[in-house]
């Protein structure tokens, strides 16, 4: 499907990335550095996540939470890392004030279940590799904003709802198309305000 997409736009490149391996990380941030031709990232979205539905406190085990956690919190970890010079150079090159998406910015999806004030409501799937996991990305977020931020870098932790996607299963309550719709209109309005937040597809913020 992606090739099919980009064999359609000649502006969409893609780059193999595996976001638990550190050496992909770093050769694909030497791919985009390539591709930029002098320039700097504008935008970072740390997509990649892994769930496991049956990861009770009864059932999970040291190797499901290394994996999880692996790939949902120590992966978008490195992403900043290896994409941060080109981060820095869009936001020194930016004419723009403050903070956007437009400038420089990195944006965590994260989720609801990484909320520890909200975890009472949702507790019926425990999934507790995913939720620990995700408080941990919550955790790496406000830590980006507050280091990175003095380099005029905007960073964000965004909750795209429960979607019907292979991870969400089709129990989930938003479409593809609306989660997205609304992460999109989320963007342009990001802030300095905003930065070290979480917030939902419509820009409400979350409790920690």
């Amino acid at each position: 499907e992606l090739r099919d997409l980009a064999s359609k736009h000649p502006n969409l490149v893609l780059v193999k990335l595996d976001v638990a391996n550190p050496s992909a990380v770093t050769d694909a941030a030497k791919i985009v550095e390539g591709k930029l031709n002098g320039t700097g990232l504008n935008l970072l979205i740390n997509n990649a996540g892994i769930y496991t539905p049956a990861a009770s406190l009864e059932t999970v085990d040291a190797e499901e939470m290394i994996m999880t956690y692996k790939t949902n919190a120590v992966g978008p970890m490195l992403m900043a890392q290896a994409f941060l010079p080109l981060l820095k150079k869009a936001a020194r090159e930016s004419t723009e004030k403050g903070l956007s998406c437009s400038k420089a910015a990195i944006i965590n999806i994260s989720t609801i279940m990484g909320s520890i004030e909200k975890t009472p409501e949702s507790y019926f799937k425990p999934v507790i590799s995913y939720r620990c996991s995700k408080a941990a990305l919550n955790m790496l977020t406000k830590c980006q904003a507050l280091t990175y931020g003095e380099a005029g870098i905007l960073c964000v932790a965004l909750h795209p709802g429960w979607v019907k996607t292979d991870m969400g299963s089709q129990e989930a309550d938003l479409t593809v198309d609306a989660s997205v719709r609304g992460l999109l209109s989320v963007l342009p309005i990001l802030s300095e305000k905003h930065s070290g937040t979480l917030l939902n597809w419509e820009g409400k913020a979350i409790p920690w």
